[in-house]
């Protein structure tokens, strides 16, 4: 405080807090500078600290307070508007409309007040000579709050009708104010078109597009535009996460996880802001952010939930279901206050209907990292034994689905094994129930299958029992007890098939019982290794091909029988390919695959067509890799296992990548995180998608998601797991995109945390890359001297690695920050010069043209920036010796660029033609109009061959005309002052 002396002092401290974080602290410090102030004597700085405390207060949660401090700005103004410099007078005004939303917002300050101050500030803006454009848009305000939609509507179309001035809210503002009453009015596609240029970034503002982003996620997924809706949470979520101000769109957030089945990520959302529970200085926002906490904790109540503990106001414990409670009563209870106010229910009605909205989609994946709430487990309900026509019932249609392989099949045998509990049943009836309870139970269900076989027997189906006890050694051989499940299996082979030869059972049953030994065999294969495994795979084809001649020519319409010969074209395929076959052992899966899915069967051929894709990739084949990944993810749709589909999606992310489509690759690098979650798997397989989407995103340059998905993916990313590859290229991607996000100072801190990891890597390159990337950010981030330090630490792993290019732009980077020091034009000099030599020993022991070729592009752009350096102003000007020799010198770099540029022919002519124009504007500026002209011409010259629109030739023609003009206007200048004369 003692540091406040005068006002130059206050205005600094006033702009050094502006550029705090919103909240409590700004706020107090806002208030003690306007002590300071008081104490200048100053009226002037009385108001400027008054207007920095008005504004700190509107950005904060502490809304309330802004009205004090504006009735003494205003009698100030009343009694002394001399007081005012323009910039306070344009400041006062513009505060008005914070005002009237700032009333609006406070539910004890009376409808008639706010009515009374609507037509203070109308007269006002009168008589300053201000359109009505923001009285309209404040009486819109006050009428859409209150539920006067006629009015409202009206406002609205005077709004739009007045003209903008000075006085009117930016054009982010406004489109946002615009778009939010079409989306309340029910018309989505109207509010995103008008909300479009915020979104894209062509009219931004302090709080936009953050408010815009938050405001679309409902109408998006109204439209069903999920992709949109996801990237906007992404994008908009981390532009209001650290502004404590905007805790009604922080709100949309937290609804729109609600929404969209991500309660964990809301969850998540709700711990980060504690306060927001609580701050009672913007009613409105609070009850905005309750409703949606309701809408949430009623969500998880919904699924099962209720009981497990979720953040809240502190002080206490909460379960779901006591703060979907408590927070239904504060949201409605603040809308009561409201609606007190203002004469009508409208409040309350709108915070009931959002608190009361059902989900808009089951499950929408975002990418980031969450843990899905598990629900409790739920008792199955009791249910009465159902009469003798209901078991009929289950009965028929279990045997349906079991007779076409339907994935259900076991489920609904289950439900006839509930349903026949104390029911008197045939020998067939328990034989079924008892064979399909043990095509369950893995490995533990052979006494199951043996029972069946005796029912079988009992019920007069021979050969149905054979092909149970084949079963039964077949799940042994699962358990490793493959010697036993050869010798048990014998038999029945042999049973079943002189049983066929007499007639006494179906091809079915004989080819279940061979099916069962080639299986057996398939897994002593599988376990087997050294001399012995040819034999054990010729046994296996030989049994494998006994079945395929029972079955080929007999499959008629019978699923089962096709089944069995598709299921045999797959292992011979293995056997293929682990004989080494791999082009055989393809052409076999791709015929197995096409056989399941024309059997209509296609669940079964997954399996088949994703290890198609893994030989395909092996053998170069991307076309067929991809067809098959994509036929597998048909194929298999709800059927394949959450593991299997984040695989599959990953695999094919990946091929996609591969060959440029970052746009399909993201989608299946997301659906594959989303599944590894699912399978609990988000911190392995889950982390490595999340890896990859990251990349993909930020290849499409969608910076801000790419940003949120890798620093979601970082905390389970681990050397052991992933490999400290996938750590490196994570951080390097995230400080990409933290660059260009302008968030220079955490692009650094990744970028070194990589290089750190780095460091420690045989190969030097990425480390040097790295620390050359972390010194931009930390020159971008103001932080010099590191900065300075870091590049020099580039420039020496460079020359390590004889890296001429990399060393020179270190250099160069270096001198330019030695001129931003006090006294170190020498330096920079020095340094610059250093880079000139480094380039020039290079070229002179080059062999390689095409290394030549690079560094002689490298030594032009250097003289260029040496004369770029050179020519940084000085004082005096350029008619005085000390500040013409630094523009001569400078000349003569550019001239030398020119030089080394020209026999590098087109491939460098935009470098020489920028060098020539800046060699121009040299001559202009030592008073040579002559020598500008002819340079200027000379670049226009250049491109009188080039008929294309490339921008930079568009560029260096409109320059070159520019300086042409300039010097003919200096030039007639001249002349006419001559002639004066």
């Amino acid at each position: 405080m003692a540091g406040i002396t005068d006002f130059d002092s206050l205005r600094l401290a006033m702009a050094e807090n502006s550029e705090q974080p919103e909240g409590p602290a700004r706020n107090a410090r806002a208030e003690q500078l306007l002590t300071e102030a008081e104490k200048l004597n100053i009226p002037l700085a009385v108001i400027e600290a008054l207007g920095h405390q008005l504004k700190v207060y509107n950005y904060s949660s502490e809304k309330d307070k802004m009205f004090v401090p504006f009735a003494r700005l205003l009698r100030m103004w009343d009694e002394r508007p001399e007081d005012f410099d323009e910039y306070e007078t344009h400041s006062l005004h513009w505060v008005f409309k914070w005002m009237s939303a700032g009333m609006l917002d406070q539910p004890h300050i009376p409808l008639a007040s706010i009515e009374k101050w609507l037509g203070e500030m109308e007269h006002r803006y009168r008589l300053a000579g201000h359109s009505e454009r923001a009285v309209r848009s404040a009486e819109f305000s006050v009428a859409a709050h209150v539920g006067d939609l006629a009015r409202a509507e009206r406002a609205y179309t005077a709004w739009l009708a007045a003209d903008r001035d000075g006085m009117a809210d930016c054009h982010a503002c406004e489109l946002h104010g615009q778009g939010w009453w079409n989306a309340e009015r029910g018309r989505d596609e109207e509010a995103l078109q008008l909300w479009r240029p915020v979104l894209e970034g062509e009219f931004t503002c302090a709080h936009e597009p953050h408010t815009a982003l938050a405001s679309s996620l409902v109408p998006l997924l109204r439209l069903g535009r999920l992709e949109e809706a996801r990237a906007h949470h992404l994008r908009g979520f981390r532009l209001v996460r650290a502004m404590e101000s905007m805790r009604g769109a922080y709100a949309d957030h937290v609804e729109f996880c609600a929404l969209t089945g991500n309660e964990a990520r809301g969850l998540e959302l709700l711990a980060e802001r504690p306060a927001y529970f609580t701050d009672d200085g913007h009613p409105r926002s609070k009850l905005e952010f309750m409703s949606v906490v309701a809408l949430l904790m009623d969500r998880l109540t919904g699924l099962g939930l209720g009981d497990r503990q979720v953040p809240g106001p502190s002080g206490r414990v909460w379960t779901a279901r006591e703060l979907a409670t408590h927070a239904r009563a504060e949201a409605l209870a603040l809308a009561a206050r409201f609606d007190r106010r203002n004469g009508t229910s409208y409040v309350s009605e709108r915070a009931r209907a959002r608190m009361d909205q059902a989900p808009l989609v089951e499950r929408l994946p975002l990418g980031v990292r969450t843990t899905r709430p598990v629900p409790a487990p739920v008792a199955p309900p009791v249910v009465e034994a159902p009469g003798e026509r209901d078991l009929a019932a289950l009965l028929a249609e279990a045997r349906r689905l079991s007779e076409t392989l339907q994935p259900n099949a076991l489920e609904a045998w289950a439900a006839v094994s509930r349903a026949a509990e104390g029911v008197e049943l045939d020998a067939r009836d328990r034989a079924e129930i008892a064979d399909h309870e043990a095509m369950g139970l893995g490995p533990e269900g052979a006494e199951l299958f043996e029972r069946a076989a005796e029912l079988y027997a009992k019920a007069g189906d021979p050969g149905e029992a054979l092909a149970a006890r084949a079963r039964a050694a077949y799940v042994r051989a699962l358990g490793g007890e493959i010697g036993e499940a050869l010798a048990a299996v014998a038999e029945p082979c042999g049973e079943a098939l002189a049983l066929y030869a007499r007639g006494g059972t179906g091809v079915r049953q004989a080819a279940s019982v061979l099916m069962g030994r080639a299986r057996i065999l398939m897994r002593r294969v599988h376990e087997g290794d050294g001399p012995v495994e040819d034999t054990v795979a010729a046994e296996a084809e030989a049994a494998v091909r006994e079945v395929l001649a029972l079955v080929e020519g007999r499959t008629g319409e019978d699923v089962r029988l096709a089944a069995r010969a598709a299921e045999a074209q797959a292992m011979l395929a293995e056997l293929a390919g682990r004989a080494g076959d791999v082009e055989a052992a393809a052409g076999l899966f791709a015929r197995a695959a096409e056989a399941f899915v024309g059997a209509g069967l296609p669940w079964f051929a997954v399996e088949y067509e994703a290890r198609l894709a893994q030989l395909a990739h092996h053998l170069g084949d991307v076309a067929e890799t991809e067809r098959a990944l994509r036929a597998a993810l048909e194929h298999g749709g709800p059927h394949v296992e959450a593991v299997g589909r984040a695989q599959l999606h990953l695999q094919l992310a990946e091929v996609l990548g591969g060959r440029g489509e970052a746009g399909e690759a993201a989608v299946h690098a997301l659906e594959a995180a989303h599944w590894a979650d699912e399978a609990g798997e988000g911190p392995t397989l889950g982390a490595w998608a999340r890896h990859q989407l990251g990349g993909f995103l930020l290849r499409q340059e969608r910076w801000a998601e790419a940003a949120e998905v890798l620093e979601s993916a970082l905390p389970d990313l681990t050397v052991e797991t992933h490999g400290d590859g996938a750590i490196v290229q994570t951080q390097w991607w995230l400080g990409d995109c933290l660059s260009e996000l302008g968030e220079h100072r955490a692009a650094a801190e990744r970028r070194l945390q990589a290089a750190e990891i780095a460091r420690h890597w045989p190969e030097q390159q990425d480390h040097a890359t790295l620390a050359h990337l972390a010194a931009e950010s930390l020159g971008q981030a103001g932080l010099h001297a590191e900065a300075d330090r870091a590049y020099a630490r580039a420039g020496d792993l460079w020359r390590e690695l004889g890296n001429v290019p990399g060393l020179v732009r270190s250099l160069r980077a270096r001198a330019w920050l030695e001129l931003r020091a006090e006294g170190g034009r020498d330096g920079a000099r020095e340094l610059m010069a250093g880079a000139v030599r480094e380039c020039e020993a290079a070229l002179d022991a080059a062999a390689d043209e095409e290394a030549r070729q690079r560094l002689v592009a490298e030594l032009g752009h250097t003289h260029r920036q040496f004369g770029d350096l050179l020519a940084r102003p000085v004082d005096g000007n350029a008619e005085d010796g000390p500040a013409r020799a630094p523009l001569e010198q400078a000349l003569t770099q550019m001239e030398r660029a020119i030089e080394v540029f020209a026999p590098l022919g087109d491939a460098a002519l935009h470098s020489r033609t920028g060098a020539e124009l800046a060699a121009g504007w040299l001559e202009a500026d030592l008073g040579r109009p002559a020598e500008a002209t002819a340079r200027a011409r000379g670049v226009l010259a250049a491109y009188d061959d080039w008929d294309g629109d490339e921008e930079a030739v568009r560029d260096r023609r409109a320059e070159a005309e520019h300086l042409l003009r300039l010097m003919a206007e200096q030039a007639w200048t001249t002349q006419n002052l001559t002639k004066h004369y």
